[in-house]
């Protein structure tokens, strides 16, 4: 069935230019995974979550919920797309496709999950991205028909490789949604979104 998704997030990178792991910032109350991890449970059934650097930290701070499953990246140095490949090795057999978000992108509305979701859905495309004011961003839906390719997409180039290798494959989701490319790299970042900084000491 296409339209059973799942859901990956990745949340195993380093945060070195934040000088706090990212996942673990606040918004409101609430740490980015959990917000994230909240929202998109709304679409998907199941949800796997990669780990990396601060993985204890990180994996301390994920909901307890039967929905989720926690995987390992050891080589997260290696970038996002290593940890891609990671997610993509724990997804269910029967996951048509996966729908991949980033730990520290925690704006993202859950109206744009839905739509992207349902994008997928209606229009049989292998790759479905959101996209804000012309520029491309997260969550992004792939189907298991490019699972191979991503899986053997050289690490430098990232999952862009496999979405620029075949343009009538992919369909863009256009909302009016600044959190889907709100890059937060620094703590500088932060205070222009109007979110806490990191806690210091």
């Amino acid at each position: 069935m296409r339209d059973h998704l799942e859901g990956i997030i990745l949340a195993a990178g380093e945060s070195r230019r934040m000088g706090y792991p990212k996942p673990l910032l606040k918004i409101g109350e609430r740490t980015f995974i959990e917000q994230i991890a909240e929202t998109m449970l709304a679409v998907v059934p199941r949800l796997v979550i990669v780990v990396g650097a601060h993985r204890d930290r990180v994996r301390a701070a994920i909901p307890n919920d039967a929905r989720i499953a926690i995987v390992e990246n050891p080589n997260y140095a290696r970038g996002q797309l290593s940890s891609l490949k990671i997610g993509l090795g724990a997804l269910q057999p029967d996951a048509a496709g996966a729908l991949v978000h980033l730990g520290d992108h925690p704006l993202v509305k859950a109206e744009t999950f839905r739509a992207v979701a349902d994008s997928y859905n209606q229009t049989g495309k292998q790759i479905v991205i959101a996209r804000h004011n012309g520029h491309r961003g997260h969550p992004v839906i792939f189907d298991r028909a490019v699972f191979r390719e991503l899986e053997t997409a050289p690490e430098e180039e990232g999952a862009r490789h496999v979405v620029n290798a075949d343009p009538t494959r992919v369909v863009y989701v256009d909302r009016n949604d600044p959190g889907i490319n709100l890059d937060l790299d620094t703590p500088s970042d932060l205070t222009r979104a109007g979110l806490p900084l990191p806690p210091t000491g």
